[in-house]
């Protein structure tokens, strides 16, 4: 199997083109944006170019089938609102080269995946989730984005052609970028991930009273963004004695009622999200964020809810996937690889339930992702393919 490296590294320059940014190597494709929408018709216009069968289910999931049984490899290929042109796209990518290449040498059978709101603008890992039967499609069609529109809304763009059982794909294997600054600091190549950390998101709403901004005394005021910001300075010192340096925790989104300079903010809602890789400790930090909150709502004389808490559990990746990614990253980057958990969530978990899966990680440029200025070099892009590749021919050797 030999992978062509500049048709690669040519449709990921294609790939970027649909919501390119102006900035850096930036990209605007939210899912089921305009740019989402036209850059999934373009892969299937290449799937479909290296002899692949074309199917988008319900939730906008686009597949790219071999003859069954075969290895499914992917990611996903939306963006953050801000987000750079290597996230998910690079393992979509990649996985199509590979298809490609295998095909061209009679080789085994892959099938190539982009799955539809990774990023979560929905959720958590939205497309993956419903296909993985982790999330029923009628509880995430009311599930809304942060300007109210539904998911059942935003998939009305979708052009279903049916549906793909999971039963046909013996394996997933995902590569990415690192999004953090291990590999780049260490000056390697290549990460092979062990596990991936479990997650927990939820929205919380603060409900105070709206009112004059001049003539509401300090004392007297249900002022909804003072419970967030007493919450948020307490909440690191509750944390404390439950977490390791491992977890990580963020309120990423805070929106303000009525959101104006001169009247007091009646209602605050924020998201907070929490990472570790132990599920026992992801529920002792819920049950910590939610007495605080309630505490906080007491205190000040406000009510507090709930939203709906998504969430996936930390994945061990399956040994004879990692087995065959570490001996190929043996060979192409001899001395310049590691094993390493995954602190970013990834539709590997989700797949996890159907399939044994593995990961594959190469350095992100200073650590950056989620940002415009997100990048890898090229030799590193090329090297990870390399080893994808390597990987493929050995599991079906």
């Amino acid at each position: 199997m030999q992978v062509d490296e500049k048709r690669f590294l040519a449709d990921l320059h294609t790939l970027r083109s649909f919501g390119a940014s102006g900035t850096a190597k930036g990209v605007v494709r939210p899912a089921y944006s305009v740019a989402d929408t036209d850059a999934r018709a373009w892969l299937a216009g290449q799937m479909r170019d290296a002899g692949l069968r074309v199917e988008t289910d319900e939730m906008g999931n686009l597949f790219g089938l071999a003859e069954a049984p075969s290895l499914l490899l992917g990611s996903h290929s939306d963006s953050q609102p801000e987000g750079g042109w290597l996230d998910g796209a690079l393992g979509v990518v990649a996985a199509l080269e590979v298809a490609r290449a295998s095909r061209e040498a009679g080789g085994p059978a892959v099938s190539v995946v982009s799955f539809q709101d990774e990023e979560g603008r929905f959720g958590v890992t939205t497309g993956s989730a419903v296909w993985s039967g982790h999330l029923d499609l009628a509880e995430a069609d009311v599930l809304c984005d942060d300007s109210g529109i539904t998911l059942a809304q935003a998939r009305g763009v979708v052009a279903v052609t049916g549906s793909v059982d999971p039963a046909q794909f013996t394996g997933f294997i995902e590569m990415h970028i690192e999004q953090g600054p291990v590999l780049d600091t260490a000056a390697e190549q290549i990460a092979v991930v062990s596990d991936i950390v479990g997650i927990r998101d939820m929205k919380i709403t603060f409900q105070g009273q709206q009112n004059h901004a001049g003539t509401t005394p300090m004392h007297l005021r249900r002022d909804a963004f003072q419970a967030v910001s007493a919450f948020n300075t307490e909440l690191n010192a509750r944390l404390r004695n439950v977490v390791v340096p491992a977890t990580v925790w963020t309120i990423g989104h805070v929106s303000l009622h009525p959101n104006a300079s001169s009247i007091v903010p009646g209602k605050a809602v924020f998201s907070m999200q929490w990472r570790d890789g132990d599920t026992a400790r992801l529920g002792r930090m819920e049950d910590i964020i939610r007495e605080l909150a309630q505490e906080i709502a007491q205190a000040q004389g406000m009510d507090v809810s709930f939203g709906t808490l998504l969430g996936l559990e930390p994945v061990a990746m399956n040994a004879d996937l990692r087995k065959a990614l570490e001996d190929s990253a043996q060979i192409v980057s001899p001395g310049k690889w590691r094993v390493l958990p995954s602190g970013a969530l990834h539709d590997a978990t989700n797949v996890s339930a159907l399939m044994p899966v593995a990961m594959l990680f190469v350095p992100s440029i200073g650590g950056i992702s989620h940002a415009f200025e997100e990048d890898t070099d090229e030799a590193d892009l090329v090297a990870g393919l390399k080893i994808l590749a390597g990987a493929v021919a050995a599991l079906n050797g």
